[in-house]
């Protein structure tokens, strides 16, 4: 009992260095691209190296290994991310510039209702630009594939869906509150539990995290027989 407690404290002190070393190389990888080329390289790069943090057996992996992984991602992600990643920040720029519009000039109830359209659009899209870069980081497919694939999960999945938008209220809660947790973990800490919420509950191919405990649980009956 008292080793598998120990095993379990140091697995998580574990994980919050990994957390913390995470942010603070987001913070310095977003300035080394001048952070108009350099922050979405960091998503991606952060994506994946919490992907290889969750899918790996051994999840012993110290700071210097874990800046390593990072910014070995960032360097072969520097122009992929960006190439994928503007398009989306325009997409954000044109629904919020429609959406102060209509809500400026909204006179009757057609303009409520497309109103009501973009906020919903808005909803939606927050859900997308939050999930897209953990299947980005899972799959070598092309944009359109990766893009079909979120969409499809954000409707057939409502459980990873709900639990998402529950993960955005929690976070601005806890950063009102608590605004030492953000200096501290900053974005890497709310990105960690999108990840772990899409390979616990997406259920994709390849990113279900079950598969991973499945595969060691097998692994072991067969060495001890």
């Amino acid at each position: 009992m008292l080793a598998r407690f120990s095993v379990a404290y140091e697995r998580f002190c574990r994980l919050l260095v990994t957390i913390f070393v995470v942010n603070v190389a987001i913070l310095a990888h977003t300035l080394m691209g001048a952070v108009v080329l350099g922050f979405l390289p960091s998503l991606a790069a952060t994506y994946s190296t919490f992907r290889m943090w969750l899918l790996s057996e051994d999840r012993s992996i110290c700071a210097k290994e874990v800046w390593k992984t990072f910014h070995g991602f960032w360097k072969s992600e520097f122009k992929r991310a960006n190439l994928f990643g503007w398009p989306l920040i325009v997409l954000w720029a044109v629904i919020i510039i429609d959406c102060c519009m209509m809500s400026r000039h909204a006179r009757n109830s057609f303009d409520i209702a497309i109103s009501g359209v973009l906020l919903l659009l808005i909803a939606v899209l927050v859900m997308f630009t939050c999930l897209v870069w953990v299947v980005r980081a899972n799959y070598a497919e092309r944009s359109v594939w990766i893009v079909r694939t979120t969409l499809a999960m954000i409707v057939a999945r409502p459980l990873c869906s709900l639990l998402q938008v529950g993960l955005l209220i929690l976070t601005v809660l806890v950063w009102v509150q608590w605004p030492g947790i953000l200096m501290v973990f900053g974005l890497s800490l709310p990105m960690f539990c999108t990840a772990w919420i899409v390979y616990s509950f997406g259920r994709l191919p390849g990113m279900d995290i079950h598969d991973r405990m499945e595969q060691s649980a097998g692994h072991a009956r067969n060495q001890t027989s």
